[in-house]
């Protein structure tokens, strides 16, 4: 996870392990990750490169290969710029592996000429395809009189940041920006945050329900069969998602943590 500054003093009961941080920061740290990252993955990457020749016939690669991930087809796995490697995303993770299926690489490949983390570039591809995938009709949304931008948030009913976003939500709409709600309890099933979550779904306004329930109040409602909270919890875990609030950009970029509403617009609208 990227790092980020200490928070300002903030007294909610149950803070959130992610915390506020400026885009700057933002930007600057995972650009510092990224080059320490590609530096690291980039020496077995070139010696795979030398040492393992592409095939003659891909489509025996990628037999190969598909033997070793019966979960991959033509979808999710391609060849990568590196000789002998291909890319594959598996559980919305981006990988590489050799073209017999032995040897499988994590880490950022990183174009050196032309100055790109062109893993990045697909992950954040991936992360958005994954958040397309949802209907929708299965979040909650909270709507700009004139959207300029969307993002998409996973949340905890419990986080103190979460909170603090939710309160700023008229900012956000001033701002033009369009929010999305995926539930995700960190405390995981069978919880008190988790039973919250299903109460906010289940209530005859939602919109209303969550903003009652991330004030604190307790929120209680009819059951009303199955709810999302599931399918948004086992997707933030598919994405890596650790803490809360995490936002999913428009364009798939995750920013983990708060941003206030004029620096998020800035990043949103590319001004960082």
């Amino acid at each position: 996870m990227l790092e980020s500054r200490a928070p300002r003093h903030w007294s909610e009961p149950k803070p959130c392990p992610v915390v506020e941080q400026s885009v700057n920061g933002f930007v600057r740290d995972r650009v510092m990750k990224t080059r320490y990252a590609t530096l690291l993955a980039l020496l077995p990457v070139l010696v795979w490169g030398i040492s393992v020749p592409l095939s003659a016939d891909e489509a025996d690669d990628r037999d190969a290969i598909y033997e070793r991930f019966p979960g991959l087809d033509d979808s999710n796995l391609r060849p990568s710029p590196v000789r002998g490697l291909y890319e594959m995303v598996l559980d919305g993770r981006v990988l590489y592996v050799s073209a017999d299926g032995r040897y499988v690489l994590q880490g950022d490949l990183f174009d050196v000429d032309e100055e790109v983390n062109l893993t990045e570039t697909r992950r954040s591809a991936a992360r958005l395809d994954a958040v397309s995938s949802v209907s929708e009709s299965s979040m909650i949304v909270f709507e700009p009189e004139n959207a300029l931008h969307t993002i998409t948030v996973f949340t905890d009913i419990d986080c103190g940041y979460c909170r603090k976003l939710h309160r700023q939500m008229d900012e956000y709409n001033a701002e033009g920006i369009r929010v999305r709600y995926l539930f995700f309890p960190r405390s995981g099933p069978d919880t008190e945050s988790w039973s919250k979550a299903d109460n906010v779904w289940c209530a005859a306004d939602r919109n209303t329900a969550m903003t009652r329930a991330k004030a604190g109040e307790n929120v209680v409602s009819d059951e009303c069969g199955v709810t999302p909270v599931d399918q948004h919890y086992q997707l933030g875990k598919m994405l890596g998602i650790r803490g809360t609030p995490a936002i999913v950009t428009e364009s798939g970029d995750l920013i983990p943590g708060y941003i206030p509403p004029p620096e998020l617009v800035g990043f949103l609208n590319g001004e960082t």
